[in-house]
């Protein structure tokens, strides 16, 4: 678990002091995991994974304990990273390649609402993160997933020079283990890791003589789908699993589909494991090359773990939900930024957003924010300083259905309350989080007055963003609704609870070569 430091305030001043007589501008690598959990990292109160180079990192740097991300999915969180603006202004609400209006009905949900049409690429003419750096001196460079478009729209047609691994795609095309299906990467050796063939580029690139300072942008494909290991990983998570015990059932329903109630996945651990590895070859490259204490350090992810479909990959309890839903575990992130000089961890109990971390960057790197463009992120450097940040509300926006179960809602929190917008039927769900962080107890009927006030400022804010909404389908059928709903509570159940076995039965073999990792000789 996170440790505590008191007292805050002298620890803040110190690590700025050091901070403010590194010798020259500060390189800033930025490492983001895609699908990873708030609670699957063992800094952050896993007992089953192990994470011991990001636990490292973490008690070195500020810690927000309430860092959310802009979305509960990928391609809306990412283009918020990098232009600090919502997904209802931006427009990308979903993952560039889901289904929309009557097209969303070929995947067979027979749901009340047609979700919207999306922008379905990062727009050109946002300003984003690696170009306001580019344009103040730095060289930029990105390794791993974008999914933010296609041709044209590139990481190196939005402000990275270097671009390894980054395309269309959300998705490890071949999987975790060479040969690679990557039009944007050379072919490693059979059997090498993506995760450490991504980290190693990135060390490649920092150990290289810089005349200027740089952006690096680590993106992993891992921890997302689909979920591969090595045979030797997965054996030692198994074996983890039976000394901590293996539940009788691994899955509670959640209001569509099964969600997982347990951290017992040995194939999942495993790609975690071997992501931390990869994050320990960076931030080894940093100490290798005399640059760890003249550089920023960011470490989070897109969104809330898998629990529910995909992979079933991760439980996120005792945050409710998961990837895609609109609970605190689908939005709730590990959120790390570590400054030049830091040597102890800051717990800071501040409300956090992707949205921040652009205008935050720019700030500790002593640099201005760009004239003329648009920002809804704040910078959190004065709460870094120990300085009170003004108040605001958060807001999120996501109009369709989750592939792992979320609805169609919008949401604001402001202070401890949340407060959850429904689009199918126009309720609303509220929250304190500081009471009820699990988000058990629906509020909404008992105080009523907030659930008004706070639903009047959301549907202020959507209507000055213009967002997008979805529209009731004409064709709807209640009875064929219940018939999906009933296989996803018994024939789907039932099938993530024998492949969750599967994976703890000691003669687990997935295929003959374990994806690809066990490369054999003739």
């Amino acid at each position: 678990m996170l440790k505590k430091f008191i007292p805050i305030a002298a620890l803040v001043l110190g690590a700025f002091q050091t901070f403010a007589q590194a010798p020259k501008q500060p390189n800033i690598v930025f490492i983001l995991v895609d699908d990873l959990g708030y609670h699957d990292l063992s800094v952050t109160g896993s007992s089953f994974y192990e994470t011991p180079h990001i636990d490292q990192l973490a008690n070195r740097s500020f810690q927000f304990s309430q860092g959310y991300s802009a979305s509960p999915v990928c391609s809306p969180a990412r283009a918020s990273l990098m232009t600090g603006l919502t997904p209802a202004t931006h427009g990308v609400t979903d993952w560039i390649g889901a289904g929309y209006g009557e097209a969303w009905r070929k995947a067979g949900r027979h749901t009340k609402l047609l979700p919207p049409n999306y922008e379905h690429t990062l727009k050109a003419s946002y300003l984003t993160l690696p170009e306001a750096l580019r344009d103040s001196g730095y060289d930029t460079f990105f390794a791993g997933k974008w999914h933010l478009g296609g041709e044209g729209s590139y990481p190196e047609d939005h402000g990275f020079d270097i671009n390894v691994g980054g395309y269309s795609a959300g998705s490890p095309m071949g999987g975790y283990f060479a040969p690679y299906d990557n039009p944007k990467m050379e072919q490693g050796p059979d059997g090498e890791n993506l995760s450490m063939r991504l980290a190693n580029e990135t060390a490649k690139f920092i150990s290289q003589k810089h005349e200027k300072p740089f952006f690096a942008m680590l993106s992993f494909y891992a921890v997302h789908g689909p979920i591969q290991t090595t045979e030797e990983k997965w054996a030692k998570y198994r074996t983890k699993a039976e000394k901590l015990g293996i539940a009788d059932h691994g899955f509670e329903m959640e209001r569509r589909l099964p969600i997982r109630q347990h951290q017992d996945n040995p194939v999942y651990a495993g790609l975690v494991e071997a992501m931390d590895d990869a994050v320990g070859v960076v931030t080894a490259a940093l100490a290798k090359a005399g640059l760890d204490e003249n550089t920023i350090i960011v470490f989070t992810s897109d969104h809330g773990g898998v629990a529910s479909g995909d992979a079933f990959s991760t439980s996120n309890l005792p945050l409710r939900g998961g990837k895609g839903y609109q609970w605190e575990g689908g939005l709730r992130v590990p959120y790390f930024i570590k400054v030049p000089g830091q040597k102890e961890l800051i717990s800071l109990n501040v409300p956090a957003s992707g949205i921040d971390f652009y205008p935050t960057l720019l700030e500790l790197a002593g640099l201005e924010m760009p004239k003329g463009i648009e920002m809804e992120g704040v910078s959190l450097a004065p709460a870094m300083k120990n300085k009170k940040l003004a108040d605001r509300s958060l807001y999120w926006h996501y109009p369709h259905y989750g592939n792992q179960g979320g609805d169609p809602s919008s949401i604001v929190r402001e202070g401890d309350w949340k407060l959850i917008y429904y689009w199918e039927d126009e309720s609303v769900e509220l929250y304190n989080l500081a009471t009820d962080p699990g988000e058990q107890t629906n509020l909404a009927f008992s105080n009523p007055r907030e659930s008004k006030r706070l639903t009047t400022k959301l549907m202020k804010w959507l209507s000055e963003t213009d967002a997008n909404k979805p529209t009731m389908d004409p064709e709807y059928n209640e009875a064929l609704h219940q018939e999906v709903l009933e296989k996803f509570k018994t024939v789907r159940r039932q099938a993530v609870e024998d492949e969750r076995l599967k994976m703890l039965n000691p003669a687990y073999v997935p295929n003959a070569d374990w994806w690809g990792s066990k490369v054999t000789k003739d």
